[in-house]
């Protein structure tokens, strides 16, 4: 109180009294506070003044502490609404005005102005295939259409701009889909996935694919075989009725109608042959579209050219006529096709989805049966590629059941190898066949003596092939494992490379083959190389291994320049890359060297982020990589970085080929895509950080390197992994 009337002027200001006066007030009160041990509260109460007397005035009530029960009664009353879920009206009209047909006659000739041009530049170049346009940017793609028609790259967002059931609104779309600029192959595969089900766009995506050389439909080809999810089962069976076949055949094929049994040889599970049939079974099927699937009935006919009547209507008829033209792609869709009618991913796809791969699957290999002398050689090639596959797995087995250790196990084999009465085979020497991983090659039998067993826990086996060039071809056979995920990744790591190269940037990668036979084996193509384990464990560093295999007294650390240069290289591309993909459970074992100085990974166990190591670096890079540069201050270091960010900048540009063929995979029986289907092509798309600019970008990419070369647990999981080898031998 004497403070408010201080304040207040109530009482006569002096000076020196009020500064000691106040002071002595608040050590009073810090005094208190300290002593009480409680929360501490002042409380100023009103005053009033009766007579001569000041009193403060405090409020009492009645029985105030205590309690009484009071049961709420809640006075908010539910009422449904009906019209929740209904569309509204009013945005309804304004779709259908601003998108009827006489909206057409301005909008022809509409010009965006200089702020709508660089928002639609934004939006066509910008926003990435998973991006989803607002409501007010379809509108304005809309308006402006035929202005963006003659951009190739803005065809993919108009056409997610329409509303596919409304007749006048995609009878519009047609007719300007024939006269958009044609868009890149690459750019096509985004119009094969499950957002797009209307017949007209799937069939000009295939148009585009049909302009692609193939070499780079093979790049694609894997995620093409996984778009026939989302075709429609009944036009593919009434297209592949009416496939055209060889005149001289015609005979034979009325002997062999579609609905007849055909041989088509799949695995069994003891390994052997079975024929099967299930054309049937794709009548009256539908597409697993996550779309709904009201397609408008529009008159086509105005809307494909003449050059498009020789197209296929439907995917599958596609990879049949071009897989008929080129052996090489006959060979890979074969393998493609059979490893999705295995019984054994009933319980992890759709039932009719098989039935629709068996069907396929059928009718591809009818035609190469039934065609000209040069598809009935392709035929009789795969077949003795199966029934070679399908022996070699049962040796296996029963080494894999040969009790002892790898050394045993290695004797065993080379013995079951020579011996032609062992299986009634001899796989020593045999007829000429293709070797699947690499249909290029002609293998003629296993070397014995050459074969051993790597130590892994399942023990995959090193195979010398000789060829009929009288060279050898050596491969890896792995049993007991699924490699569709490590196929999927050195795909895109082949893509990668080539894309690179495209931009002048050799990063010395190696893209070696996978081919999965099945969901249980499969083959993988051996590169001479050390991992770098060994390296350090033999020759103490990696710059004493290049010294011992490429000495040179003028190079850098006394290795010859090309060497070092390659190993700089080949480190930045993997450290992108492997960041790119989000590969995990790096170790020293899983990063190989080869004498040239190429370093590369092998072992995709887990991809998309997922790493079983507490705290893994975004960056794979490692201690002992980077003293093979000369050290964090060395120029090679330095080059090292640049040639990171180059890449990097690069990948960034054509971010929407790899997005397009990661979301062609997201149903596919990939482990680490499976888990977390809907947020796969999200975790690629995150790591590309399409939302900086190039020099964000960058400086992103410095401090993920930083991060990661200062990256402590890394290592000491490392040594827990050099343990569990050793006492693996």
């Amino acid at each position: 109180p004497l403070v408010k009337k201080h304040r207040n002027g109530q009482i006569e200001k002096v000076d020196w009294l009020d500064r000691l006066t106040f002071r002595e007030v608040e050590l009073i009160n810090e005094k208190e506070k300290r002593d009480s041990q409680f929360l501490y509260l002042m409380v100023e109460f009103p005053q009033l003044t009766i007579g001569d007397k000041t009193c403060s005035v405090v409020y009492y009530e009645p029985d105030g502490d205590s309690k009484f029960l009071f049961i709420s009664k809640p006075k908010l009353v539910t009422v449904p609404d009906t019209e929740t879920l209904q569309e509204n009206l009013v945005e309804r009209k304004h779709h259908r005005l601003s998108r009827s047909a006489r909206s057409g006659l301005s909008d022809r000739d509409a010009k965006p102005t200089a702020s709508v041009r660089d928002l639609l530049h934004s939006i066509v170049h910008r926003y990435s295939p998973t991006s989803t346009l607002s409501s007010e940017e379809q509108d304005l793609i809309w308006k402006y259409r035929f202005y963006l028609s003659a951009q190739k790259k803005a065809l993919t967002k108009f056409l997610k701009c329409i509303n596919w059931e409304t007749g006048t609104e995609v009878r519009q779309a047609l007719a300007l889909l024939a006269k958009w600029a044609p868009m890149d192959v690459e750019d096509a595969l985004e119009l094969l996935n499950s957002s797009f089900n209307h017949p007209t766009v799937r069939r000009y995506a295939i148009s585009r694919l049909d302009q692609a050389l193939d070499d780079d439909l093979l790049l694609y080809l894997l995620q093409l075989v996984q778009a026939l999810k989302y075709e429609h089962f009944d036009e593919i069976l009434k297209s592949c009725n009416n496939l055209p076949l060889e005149k001289d055949m015609l005979k034979s094929v009325e002997e062999t109608p579609v609905e007849t049994n055909f041989e088509v040889f799949t695995e069994s599970d003891d390994g052997g042959s079975m024929y099967q049939d299930a054309n049937h079974d794709m009548m009256g099927s539908k597409p697993i579209n996550k779309t709904t699937d009201n397609n408008v009935n529009v008159n086509e006919s105005n809307t494909n050219s003449s050059e498009d009547a020789q197209v296929p209507s439907n995917l599958a008829m596609f990879l049949i006529q071009r897989a008929c033209k080129n052996s090489t792609l006959a060979n890979y869709l074969y393998w493609y096709l059979s490893i999705e009618c295995e019984e054994e991913t009933i319980r992890k796809q759709d039932e009719r989805v098989r039935k629709m791969y068996r069907s396929v699957l059928q009718l591809f290999m009818r035609q190469l049966s039934t065609g000209n002398p040069e598809l009935r050689t392709i035929y009789r090639s795969l077949k003795e590629q199966k029934k070679f596959i399908d022996n070699l797995v049962k040796l296996i087995k029963i080494v894999a059941k040969e009790p002892g250790n790898r050394k045993k196990k290695t004797e065993k084999f080379q013995t079951l190898l020579s011996d032609t009465d062992a299986l009634k085979i001899n796989f020593t020497k045999f007829e000429p066949l293709s070797f699947p991983l690499d249909p290029n090659v002609r293998i003629r039998g296993i070397i014995a003596e050459k074969v051993t067993l790597f130590k892994s826990a399942l023990m995959p086996s090193k195979l010398t092939f000789l060829t009929t060039g009288s060279t050898e071809y050596v491969a890896i056979f792995k049993h007991g494992d699924d490699l569709r995920q490590d196929q999927l990744i050195l795909q895109m790591i082949t893509l990668m490379d080539k894309l690179l190269q495209k931009e002048n940037l050799d990063l010395k990668l190696t893209p070696y083959r996978v081919l999965a036979t099945s969901s249980k084996h499969g083959f993988m193509q051996y590169i001479d190389s050390i991992t770098v384990a060994e390296v350090l464990n033999a020759e103490g560093s990696i710059l004493n291994f290049f010294r011992k295999h490429h000495p040179c007294e003028t190079g850098p650390y006394g290795i010859v320049a090309d060497v070092m240069e390659t190993y700089i290289k080949s480190c930045a591309g993997y450290c992108v890359i492997t960041y790119l993909l989000g590969v995990g459970d790096r170790h020293l074992d899983n990063l190989l060297l080869t004498n040239s100085g190429k370093l590369f990974h092998i072992d995709f166990g887990y991809i998309l982020g997922r790493d079983p190591k507490p705290m893994p670096p975004p960056m794979k890079l490692s201690k002992e990589m980077v003293e093979a540069m000369g050290g964090l201050n060395s120029e090679y270091y330095q080059e090292f970085r640049k040639l990171c960010y180059t890449a990097f900048l690069h990948l960034r540009r054509h971010a929407n080929v790899m997005l397009n063929l990661f979301g062609l995979m997201v149903d596919a029986s990939i482990p680490d895509i499976a888990l977390e289907p809907d947020k796969a092509v999200k975790k690629v798309e995150d790591n590309l950080r399409l939302d900086l600019s190039d020099e964000e970008a960058v400086q992103h990419l410095q401090n993920l390197l930083d991060l990661s070369i200062t990256a402590v647990m890394p290592a000491l999981v490392e040594q827990i992994h050099k343990l569990a080898q050793y006492w693996r031998k």
